[in-house]
């Protein structure tokens, strides 16, 4: 508890609020001013309110916290819950920015277009690679995608290490615990349509709520293997290098290799606003695409932006 003590601390002394709930939201503070027996005034204050993408979750954070120091009378609620479910909120009309890892639908587009009259605009912030990650215990160095379909799909025939011709140290069981997503994660969406050719995840996947959780489960699971942003990687877990077909040259997930296309399970992380953005919405997004913005999202770990794709 005294680190949360602190933590806490630390931000009420720099005017921001932490909000602990299911996510950490970053929220400016009305500052209140007088003296003696005067009436407390609270600064006025303008509020984003952010949602969507687990995958963002982290940078849209450092995102907020760091705008705290740009513009103070701006405060941005960040929390997330997958892509899905920030686009239903946009859908509804409940948010002002929608953080996403895949693309909008388009008969969600619509229902946003019939719930608040304007079309859904979106903004390219950077790149992501999915990382497919094993203990750190792990040999093995490489996968392919039709191993990973295999591993991961319904009806797939693989379901132990010895299949791929892996022996895990100090294990009898090597049977393969997978770890996944929910249904309302885009990077669940994505990983079912460019790796599982849209087929249903087999049965016996453990679902967590969040990226990290993934990350996190696989760095505790010796025989576990598990896919996430490549920001969220650590010394627990290895990120394999994936081929795209057997007998083909295997990439790792690198800001290089999301960039020329070479590592195959690579996306764009997109901001979706109702309509086109102005005021303190649009200011807030010009400063993200910024080189201060970026400069962020890369030290994240994710992928930024080319400098001709930048605000000036």
């Amino acid at each position: 508890m005294p680190q949360l003590t602190n933590l806490i601390g630390n931000y009420l002394r720099n005017g921001t609020c932490l909000i602990l709930t299911g996510y950490l939201s970053f929220a400016g503070c009305g500052q209140k001013s007088g003296s003696g027996g005067g009436t407390a005034t609270e600064s006025p204050r303008t509020t984003i309110q952010n949602k969507g993408s687990d995958t963002m979750v982290n940078v849209a954070i450092a995102w907020a916290e760091a705008y705290q120091k740009v513009d103070s009378s701006v405060g941005v609620e960040v929390s997330g819950g997958g892509s899905g479910t920030g686009i239903v909120a946009l859908m509804k009309g409940m948010i002002d920015l929608a953080n996403a890892s895949r693309n909008i639908k388009p008969e969600e587009a619509e229902q946003v277009k019939k719930t608040t009259g304007k079309e859904p605009k979106e903004f390219i912030m950077g790149y992501d690679a999915i990382a497919v990650y094993v203990h750190k215990g792990n040999p093995m160095e490489i996968i392919t995608l039709e191993q990973l379909e295999q591993v991961f799909a319904e009806g797939g025939s693989i379901s132990r290490w010895s299949q791929l011709g892996v022996t895990i140290p100090g294990v009898n069981d090597d049977t393969i615990v997978r770890f996944s997503r929910q249904s309302s994660s885009g990077t669940y969406e994505f990983f079912r349509e460019h790796v599982l050719s849209n087929k249903d995840f087999r049965l016996g996947s453990l679902d967590m709520n969040g990226s990290k959780e993934v990350v996190e489960m696989v760095g505790n699971t010796r025989t576990a293997i598990g896919y996430s942003g490549m920001g969220y990687a650590t010394q627990a877990v290895k990120m394999l290098k994936i081929a795209a077909k057997a007998g083909k040259t295997a990439y790792g997930p690198s800001v290089e290799n999301t960039l020329n296309e070479s590592y195959p399970i690579a996306r764009s992380l997109q901001v979706y606003t109702i309509g086109e953005p102005t005021g303190a919405l649009k200011k807030y997004i010009d400063w993200i695409l910024s080189d201060a913005g970026q400069k962020i999202l890369e030290e994240e770990g994710y992928v930024p932006l080319p400098m001709d794709a930048r605000t000036k």
